[in-house]
């Protein structure tokens, strides 16, 4: 198969298969198996309902950047394991913070590196 516009190789090195960015359905596949659902690493009903909406309302504009639209509540000092690890409950928005994309993207990046950073 040959290079087509706007395709590139999968992240997994070694793999040849062609996708339109990050990994071949295959390998996503296999990430999210290991990684589990977003309900098997704890974000359930109460994330939804409680945890992101008050965090996303508490704070509409990105803490870091202070200028785009916050799109991701995010844990914070303290992870959401950390949390739960505590006895404390990881949905109450105290522990949030609200993130614009590229924010949380720097953000995960630096504190739960994983990838080709791992």
């Amino acid at each position: 198969m040959g290079r087509r516009s706007g395709w590139r190789v999968c992240t997994v090195p070694g793999c040849p298969e062609f996708t339109q960015g990050g990994r071949c359905p295959e390998h996503q596949r296999a990430a999210e198996k290991k990684r589990g659902t977003a309900r098997q690493r704890g974000y359930g009903g109460q994330h939804e309902t409680r945890f992101r909406p008050g965090v996303l309302a508490k704070n509409p504009t990105c803490v870091l950047c202070g200028q785009a639209p916050s799109v991701h509540a995010d844990h914070h000092p303290l992870s959401r394991r950390d949390l739960e690890a505590r006895g404390l409950d990881p949905n109450d928005p105290r522990h949030g913070r609200g993130l614009c994309s590229p924010c949380h993207s720097g953000e995960t990046a630096k504190h739960q590196p994983g990838g080709w950073n791992a």
